[in-house]
């Protein structure tokens, strides 16, 4: 089995705390699927749930299913507007509400937020320090977005981003790259539709920039996080595990 959480072999842990940890079974459970002789073990039936293995070296099976074990899970999301980037809400669906309940055993978090109206790419992960490593403002991790905005917006605000613009509560921004996709009218009105690379993630910033230049986002959606990138074949609210390729990106750049 690989171990997305590094190279070193995984501790030995109790049967029952594996099947618990994975959602499989609870411990009480564990103990009536090892009675009825339904977890196998590297090829033999178990007596004792508490059994110890390492569940990088060990095959484990239970119904005939194996049981692929890992201690971290990492999910690229497409967020739909209406859902809220957190793990509970008294009002309204979170992104974890979107999850299968084998994903949902792990506790996986949501990586920094997106607005409630905003879509577009989201990680959520229970690795608080792959978490805390790509959230952190000493990292400068960009993101990229993009953007419907009411009004035309031209080169002089790309020069303004470049530079920093200063936003409603007096923080001034960290150079952001705008690109100019197109104009358009709509409803008689100028529009404009732009991608912005930014390298932070105050509340509301993509928004709050346009604001400072006299503009207004009216759809927004994420597209990168640092090397991650909108897998263009999720729909809104589909989710993958991330490759091991695109884990390894996040961790080595």
């Amino acid at each position: 089995m690989s171990n997305q959480s590094g190279n070193k072999s995984a501790k030995k842990l109790r049967v029952d705390k594996i099947l618990s940890h994975l959602g499989i079974a609870t411990r009480s459970e564990s103990k009536k699927l090892v009675k009825q002789g339904r977890v196998i073990v590297d090829g033999n039936p178990i007596k004792d749930s508490g059994l110890q293995v390492d569940p990088e070296a060990s095959t484990i099976e239970v119904d005939g299913q194996s049981v692929r074990y890992r201690e971290f899970v990492y999910l690229l999301l497409n967020k739909p507007q209406g859902v809220v980037s957190a793990t509970e809400d008294k009002w309204d669906r979170t992104v974890v509400d979107l999850l299968d309940a084998e994903y949902v055993a792990f506790e996986p978090f949501p990586v920094g937020r997106l607005d409630k109206d905003t879509e577009g790419l989201l990680l959520l992960t229970n690795d608080g320090q792959l978490a805390h490593e790509l959230l952190s403002p000493r990292k400068h991790v960009p993101k990229t977005y993009e953007a419907k905005v009411l009004g035309a917006v031209d080169e002089t605000d790309g020069e303004a981003f470049k530079a920093g613009v200063t936003l409603d509560d007096g923080y001034e921004t960290m150079p952001a790259e705008l690109e100019i996709v197109r104009h358009f009218e709509e409803e008689g009105e100028a529009h404009t539709d732009i991608r912005l690379t930014i390298m932070e993630g105050k509340f509301h910033q993509v928004k709050r920039m346009f604001e400072a230049v006299g503009k207004k986002v009216v759809f927004l959606k994420r597209i990168s996080m640092g090397p991650l990138q909108l897998d263009p074949a999720l729909s809104l609210g589909e989710y993958r595990e991330l490759t091991s390729e695109e884990l390894d990106a996040l961790r080595n750049r």
